[in-house]
């Protein structure tokens, strides 16, 4: 699924890091370091039990506390 990418980050890399980073990249044949970045934050995110919102959920989806049944 595409999603509009309209924010930069921008990071500083050791030569190791980076070179884990291409490594990793090369061996799943990803077109290039970003996506290889992104996909990194992804499954980091998710093994920490985050979830990824989809492009249609609305921040008034998300809070602090669980919805009660009554509401």
């Amino acid at each position: 699924m595409y999603r509009e990418r309209n924010e930069r980050l921008q990071i500083m890399l050791s030569p190791e890091e980076l070179s884990a980073i291409d490594d990793w990249r090369f061996k799943l044949r990803m077109p290039s370091r970003a996506s290889a970045v992104r996909e990194l934050l992804r499954r980091g995110l998710q093994s920490e039990g985050v979830e990824i919102a989809e492009i249609s959920d609305k921040s008034s989806d998300f809070g602090v506390l669980e919805k009660r049944s009554d509401e």
